[in-house]
């Protein structure tokens, strides 16, 4: 990298990177935004509802083939389950809990025994839809947000809503049943979608380009300067963080791709009065890359699953105590994205991490008066000290403290740990061993936080 003059690095990076690329990302998904268009014009006909269940249920079926093969009848076989088993306890007030331990099981048995576990993460974000919507529906039909169980069709039609089965996101029963209504084509709808799919490109060249070799070229962590002038573990650091931007950009990929997908298959609105607002939003990427706490972090990392998890797991579990209840917030999180070492032990990690965060946060804005909480204070709050040098110092030292997590934590997630699946002992030592070269200093902080709100308390 040395070797290159400052104008060969960049035109080498746009040539061999940057459009290499967006046109790869263009053809893996443009059969996806075909579908995903056509369903939406076919929406806006005034056809009978169970067609337009059909047609998002064929439109789903194909992406899945298209992107999965024959490997698709393993989310076909979990969103049949599903419904036997909602059909099945459809006098029963215990819906949820039935319907959730079914598909805690089957997700083991394809992790363990059904198939191999490289093409079984594979299909693990379609999985994780199907799962995550069966579920919310089996409690809205408990809470009565849902009058009846749907019909196999409409149930279908849901689970295999197009603009959401390959990236997702979660959407709700509901909104699933206001897309399909066919809001009339709008500016604003394809204006979203143009911004949403901008987004998606700049984040993916960010993860594979920009994050991998601008950050080194302009930081020389590789270089001999470095060497003689750093230690190996301010070294270690920068790596770290080099892997979790890579990481954070590739998640906002995703998220911006799936909020394309979903609001051009019609869904990813909000109506108040005569007014349709096209403003789905699946990630913060600022709040993430500058966040004010770890708390905030979690929920602005992917907001529809935040809001999955806290109205159908935390909320449920809140009986337990807060810190119960969000273990198991965490747990239900970690199950659902696999049993995978390094993810397991990262979201266990964060649930302590926020947790921990949370309390002495609140602790110390009890003892100070001042708006240091891990959340930002409404303008009308009760804290005496609000604007002022010491409170802002305070709140800085967190968000820093908040990047330095990140930074641990991200580090685990780098390309090697993608050959690694065959073997989980591997993923374990991996994880293991990147965290000992970093000293295990994130857990240690966090302890040494939990220490001192013990001793305030």
């Amino acid at each position: 990298m040395g070797s290159f003059s400052r104008q060969e690095f960049f035109h080498e990076l746009v040539e061999g990177c940057l459009l290499p690329t967006a046109q790869q990302g263009l053809e893996q998904v443009w059969q996806l935004l075909v579908i995903c268009l056509l369903c939406r014009l076919l929406w806006i006909l005034g056809l009978p509802s169970y067609v337009k269940h059909l047609s998002t249920v064929a439109g789903g079926f194909y992406t899945l083939y298209l992107f999965f093969e024959l490997h698709m009848v393993w989310v076909v076989l979990l969103s049949l389950l599903c419904y036997l088993i909602l059909f099945l306890c459809r006098h029963s007030s215990n819906r949820a809990t039935f319907l959730s331990i079914t598909i805690l099981i089957y997700l083991l048995m394809g992790e363990l025994h059904m198939m191999d576990t490289t093409t079984w993460h594979k299909m693990r974000g379609s999985q994780m839809v199907v799962a995550m919507k069966a579920i919310s529906l089996a409690f809205d039909l408990d809470r009565g947000v849902v009058a009846n169980v749907p019909s196999p069709v409409e149930f279908m039609g849901y689970i295999y809503f197009v603009g959401t089965i390959i990236f997702g996101p979660w959407i709700s029963f509901n909104s699933y049943r206001e897309a399909i209504e066919g809001r009339k084509l709008s500016f604003s709808w394809m204006w979203k979608v143009c911004v949403s799919w901008v987004k998606s490109q700049l984040c993916l060249i960010t993860s594979n380009c920009v994050a991998p070799y601008l950050f080194p070229y302009f930081i020389p962590i590789y270089g001999d300067k470095l060497l003689r002038n750093k230690t190996k573990r301010k070294i270690r650091w920068l790596l770290a963080y080099e892997n979790a931007l890579s990481f954070h950009f590739s998640n906002y990929f995703v998220g911006y791709l799936s909020e394309t997908t979903t609001t051009l298959a019609g869904a990813g609105f909000t109506e108040e009065k005569d007014n349709l607002k096209w403003d789905m939003t699946i990630a913060r990427p600022l709040h993430v890359e500058f966040p004010r706490s770890m708390v905030e972090v979690a929920t602005s990392w992917n907001l529809p699953m935040s809001k999955w998890l806290n109205t159908y797991v935390f909320t449920s579990a809140r009986n337990l105590g807060t810190f119960s209840a969000i273990l198991v917030t965490y747990t239900a999180s970690a199950l659902l994205h696999g049993l995978s070492f390094h993810l397991g032990a990262v979201l266990l990690s964060l649930g302590f991490i926020t947790y921990i965060e949370h309390v002495l946060r609140k602790r110390l804005a009890a003892i100070f008066n001042a708006c240091i909480l891990s959340k930002k204070c409404q303008p009308n709050c009760s804290h005496k000290n609000n604007k002022v040098l010491w409170v802002y110092v305070i709140n800085v030292a967190f968000s820093t403290l908040a990047v330095f997590h990140l930074a641990y934590l991200g580090s685990l997630f780098n390309s090697s740990v993608d050959y690694m699946d065959d073997e989980e002992s591997d993923v374990a030592n991996h994880t293991i061993q990147k965290w000992s070269e970093l000293s295990w200093a994130s857990h240690w902080v966090t302890f040494g936080c939990w220490v001192l709100y013990r001793i305030i308390l």
